[in-house]
């Protein structure tokens, strides 16, 4: 199986799969090829709970071709509560600014054919 189909599996299950380096420790989404912090290339899957804190999105409000129906929604970056990573997924019904302050708590909530979806805890 490859590692995007693993990350997609892991974050049906509201979890986020990462890799972590067998020489520092360091973790990485499973997007890299080798360490960041050390240059290593050996890596071992991790699995991180998917919460965090939007720590930043965009409002969406004039989608591209074939997101009418998802209109007005957000695409967010969350920083992870056990990880120093972040991630950016989809997150729906996000109108205005009031809708989602920074901060807000939100959880991985699955994925689909709009990438990772998130929610508000």
């Amino acid at each position: 199986m490859s590692a995007k189909q693993e990350f997609i599996n892991t974050a049906k299950s509201g979890k986020v799969l990462a890799r972590k380096c067998t020489k520092c420790g360091f973790l990485h989404l499973v997007t890299v090829y080798f360490c960041q912090n050390c240059g290593n290339k050996g890596f071992d899957d991790f699995t991180i709970e998917g919460k965090g804190s939007i720590v930043t999105y965009t409002i969406i409000t004039v989608p591209p071709t074939g997101w009418e129906k998802y209109t007005p929604y957000a695409w967010v970056v969350m920083k992870l509560d056990e990880a120093d990573l972040r991630v950016s997924g989809f997150m729906e019904k996000i109108a205005l600014p009031t809708d989602l302050p920074i901060g807000t708590s939100a959880k991985v909530a699955g994925y689909d054919e709009r990438g990772l979806i998130i929610e508000k805890l």
